[in-house]
């Protein structure tokens, strides 16, 4: 499954979220697109978030004299 596959997949299932608490027929358009609008939001949490904080920092040895 791409990308897009889940991207449809996601946007289907958001729309049947929004679909289920009942809709009046003039807004179908703009279910259809709150649900992708939701679908990439979903794909955007799906992505790995970059980590900052300190680096460890390894001890150094002190030298025998």
């Amino acid at each position: 499954m791409n990308e897009q596959d889940l991207r449809d997949c996601f946007a289907m299932f958001a729309m049947m979220g929004i679909v289920s608490r009942g809709i009046d027929g003039d807004i179908v358009d703009k279910v259809a697109n709150n649900a992708y609008v939701m679908a990439d939001a979903m794909l955007e949490a799906r992505k790995p978030k970059e980590e900052s904080g300190i680096v460890a920092v390894k001890r150094g040895r002190k030298k025998e004299s």
